[in-house]
């Protein structure tokens, strides 16, 4: 092992972990949301020009990675082990971190389409839960895109989705797609505008008249806990709510 250079990235890391502005950069994130720019120099209370001198610093020790998505660039932690190192100094240190709380209207927050797939919380959660039952495989850090494993194949099919149709559609097949309100992915692409396709007809959500809103039928919460294991609470609670 070469010591001497061990030593020195050590170094180097713990450098640009310990400037407080980028610090506080840094833990705004480890929630697991992206945020822009903009929006890290507010946290950090630096100009947005020196923002951008700090997260170009993070970014060359690879302690942040960032997304481009339309006009906006998104910023998250590099890994996981990042995180991990962050929540350790956090102990560390004796001090507690502030929760993120989006200010987002709630019933957008909640459930909403976005462009033609589901988004907001419900999307994110339905995202995550495809991808611990391992029906999604493949996402990378550059540009998000997944694969649909055989059990997921035969899953959405069960569904009445025709996978092959989504495939030889002119349009990505499925990536994850960074949720403006709750900075993390949901299901983008042709699989995740077939899956919207699915729940509407099915009735498990239904849209809100001249809005982006849906909503989850009792219908809803009910097969989406069969055959996702998706547990949403009740009418009052976050994407549980009914019409």
């Amino acid at each position: 092992m070469d010591v001497d250079g061990a030593e020195e990235a050590i170094s180097a890391i713990a450098s640009a972990i310990g400037e407080p502005a980028r610090a506080r950069m840094l833990y705004s994130l480890v929630d697991g949301r992206a945020r822009t720019s903009t929006e890290l120099a507010a946290v950090a209370d630096v100009t947005p020009s020196t923002a951008s001198v700090h997260l170009n610093r993070l970014k060359a020790e690879r302690l942040v990675r960032v997304v481009a998505q339309g006009k906006h660039r998104y910023y998250s932690l590099g890994t996981a082990e990042v995180a991990a190192a962050l929540e350790s100094l956090s102990v560390l240190a004796g001090v507690a971190r502030a929760r993120f709380v989006p200010n987002t209207p709630l019933q957008l927050r909640d459930a909403r389409t976005c462009y033609d797939h589901i988004a907001g919380a419900l999307g994110v959660a339905l995202h995550d839960r495809l991808k611990a039952l391992r029906w999604l495989s493949g996402s990378s850090a550059r540009d998000g895109a997944y694969a649909l494993t055989p059990q997921g194949a035969k899953a959405f099919e069960g569904l009445g989705i025709d996978v092959d149709a989504a495939r030889a559609l002119r349009r990505r097949f499925a990536f994850g797609c960074l949720d403006w309100s709750e900075r993390r992915s949901h299901l983008g692409g042709a699989l995740g505008a077939a899956l919207l396709d699915a729940a509407l007809e099915r009735r498990w959500v239904v849209r809100e008249l001249d809005s982006r809103v849906l909503r989850v039928t009792a219908a809803g919460r009910r097969e989406m806990n069969a055959r996702f294991g998706l547990r949403l609470g009740d009418a009052d609670s976050p994407h549980g709510r009914t019409e």
